[in-house]
């Protein structure tokens, strides 16, 4: 016998498809943003109902598309699986911000400090989040409409170390009114007794993560318009009045379940605020 080395199939064993690789398969939990990827629908989940999952987009709509594969997360291919049910706890132990939950504490005498925020919002969105915490440590916030008079605010107040204001403000880039208000304030005659910080967004909508709504960013508004109505036109909401705004921004507000939900560069600001007006 001889070795034939022409006779057998050199292709033999051969394919000209690549190797398959598993695709990551990702839990369809609420609010996670998904693209599905024929369609090209982009929303988060609203609801996982047995082999289905609703998305609702940055406009309101709701499509329903079966789990599995056929899904994208920032442009990687993923499949989707039922979300696991979080185990039952008689009692929770974190509060919406993060803390250890205090549970029966007896209520607690106001301070004299306080925390000032510019606006309705801010004070619900604080108290959405750092409610528990502000109550156990008998912290109460209130709002200015806005900062233009507040170091009258302040002389009205009359802070002092056992009487401290910390003030959490809009828009505080170089440059802006509100930094030169507080700049103003850290050199005046309470800058030792009131803490001014702020985040950089217009305001504070934007302290809220776009993807709680469904949105990968928040759209730009031309300085021409108000930003609030801007906002709702850029996502089709209704805004043609305050009832409007008002809604939009429930709407918001409801998405927000913890601190996990909201920019770190407000997060910080907040804590750092309860710090200051609770230090003994």
């Amino acid at each position: 016998m001889t070795d034939d080395r022409y006779g057998g199939d050199v292709l033999a064993g051969f394919s000209r498809r690549a190797p398959s690789v598993p695709l990551p398969v990702v839990r369809a939990d609420r609010d996670l943003v998904v693209e599905e990827t024929a369609s090209g629908f982009c929303g988060a989940v609203v609801r996982v109902s047995g082999r289905l999952v609703e998305l609702e987009d940055y406009r309101g709509k709701i499509r329903v598309f079966p789990l599995g594969p056929g899904f994208m997360i920032d442009g990687k291919p993923i499949a989707l699986t039922i979300p696991t049910a979080a185990p039952a706890s008689p009692l929770a132990t974190r509060s919406a911000s993060g803390s250890i939950a205090v549970r029966d504490a007896p209520a607690r005498v106001a301070r004299q400090s306080r925390i000032f925020v510019e606006g309705r919002h801010d004070a619900e969105l604080v108290e959405k989040v750092w409610g528990h915490d502000l109550r156990v440590e008998g912290v109460v916030v209130e709002y200015l409409e806005g900062v233009d008079d507040l170091e009258a605010v302040l002389r009205g107040f009359g802070p002092s170390r056992e009487r401290r204001v910390g003030v959490l403000v809009d828009h505080l880039v170089p440059g802006s009114k509100e930094s030169r208000i507080a700049e103003a304030v850290s050199r005046g005659p309470f800058r030792q007794s009131v803490l001014v910080v702020g985040h950089p967004y217009v305001d504070v909508w934007q302290g809220v993560k776009p993807a709680r709504i469904g949105l990968r960013e928040w759209p730009t508004v031309p300085r021409s318009m108000e930003w609030k109505h801007g906002i709702c036109e850029a996502l089709g909401w209704p805004h043609d009045d305050q009832a409007d705004i008002a809604a939009a921004w429930q709407r918001i507000l409801g998405s927000v379940r913890t601190y996990a939900d909201l920019e770190p560069s407000l997060l910080g600001r907040v804590e750092q605020l309860i710090d200051f007006v609770t230090e003994e």
